[in-house]
């Protein structure tokens, strides 16, 4: 039997008209989107200017992936799975934005070399934008990567979130915080502080402790995604006017990213569960557009039902729900939350940032 498939292999190989067509290399590139626990809002100008901002999060097993494949055409053709959109850029002045596609249009104008030979670049994410998982950025960050590997240009962890999130704040205008591009290009556990410079520190935490997160953490998505912007630029502007509860829900994010902080580190998890709960609490203080009625009632309900702590994964408005369930309880919340239209879904924390590679 080995012989004859031996032999059958060989006869493949040396049939040209069985063996499949030559390709040129693709480069690849996959990102992480995060779950932030505490200290969202901290991070947006101009709160990290005068007093200081710091989050709190850790990257999951969920993905914005990039493929560029080089093809001799002359232009480059970029096609999106999420949005089931595709264009064709054959010089400079056609990187217009639009609303097409105007991140990954962003990203490439950056580097787009008129004279060369082209390529075609795919994106797809396993997280719905909008929905509070910080898919848009991480979907940024992995195209930033990939060009850097197609170009051989050399950056630090640092350089891909820093180039990543000027993409996205400065030359598109898109309102928001640094964090989600930090912990794309990093990955794993962060608490990321935020002044004039932006400072990521990795935190060790236990491998048992991170189990036993996995198994006591519920994310539920609400069926809805919303634009973030508008929320942030309420928040913005309240902070400006020197609104008080503003000011004081972003302080009091500060200080329970810390105590979370330590909560994590010394596996105190039903203490970090409960801050969860007080870090929503103070995150609704920054907008009344964070909330709604439907999060609203599935907090309740959850509450109600067991769950010791939880929160909106991003700007709010819709998304993703976090809940923070001790295991024996987890199947009774699950249910409860489920009659409300929520999906609940299990996840794994992931430890490395953005990876490239190539084919």
């Amino acid at each position: 039997m080995l012989e004859t498939a031996e032999h059958h292999l060989l006869s493949l190989k040396g049939d040209q008209n069985s063996r499949p067509p030559s390709r040129l290399p693709a480069f690849r590139a996959k990102a992480p989107v995060r779950i932030s626990f505490a200290g969202g809002g901290t991070d947006v100008s101009p709160f990290p200017e005068t007093e200081g901002g710091v989050v709190l999060s850790a990257t999951i097993d969920r993905y914005a992936h990039a493929s560029l494949s080089p093809h001799e055409l002359g232009h480059v053709r970029v096609e999106s799975v999420d949005y089931g959109l595709s264009l064709d850029l054959k010089t400079k002045g056609e990187f217009e934005f639009n609303g097409d596609l105007d991140l990954v249009k962003a990203a490439i104008r950056r580097v787009w070399r008129e004279e060369e030979p082209g390529y075609s670049l795919l994106s797809s994410s396993a997280a719905p934008p909008g929905s509070g998982l910080g898919s848009s950025s991480a979907m940024v960050v992995a195209i930033v990567a990939v060009l850097n590997r197609y170009y051989g240009i050399a950056m630090s962890e640092y350089d891909v979130a820093r180039t990543a999130s000027v993409i996205e704040r400065t030359d598109l205008g898109i309102e928001g915080g640094l964090q989600d591009h930090y912990a794309a290009a990093f990955g794993g556990f962060n608490f990321i502080e935020f002044t004039d410079q932006v400072i990521v520190n990795p935190l060790r935490i236990r491998a048992d402790t991170i189990a036993e997160l996995e198994m006591n953490l519920l994310l539920c998505y609400t069926g809805t995604t919303r634009r973030s912007d508008g929320i942030i630029r309420d928040q913005t502007q309240r902070l400006k006017d020197e609104n008080v509860d503003t000011l004081q829900g972003l302080r009091n994010q500060k200080e329970l990213a810390v105590a979370m902080k330590t909560a994590l580190l010394h596996d105190e998890l039903e203490d970090f569960g409960w801050l969860l709960g007080q870090a929503w609490e103070a995150k609704k203080k920054l907008s009344p557009k964070i909330t709604n009625a439907l999060i609203d009632e599935v907090y309740f309900v959850a509450i109600k039902n067991g769950a010791i702590g939880g929160k909106v994964t991003g700007a709010g408005g819709g998304g993703y729900v976090l809940l923070y369930v001790d295991f024996e309880r987890r199947h009774r919340v699950a249910a409860a939350v489920e009659r409300l239209g929520v999906t609940v879904s299990n996840f794994a924390f992931a430890s490395e940032g953005v990876r490239t590679w190539r084919r």
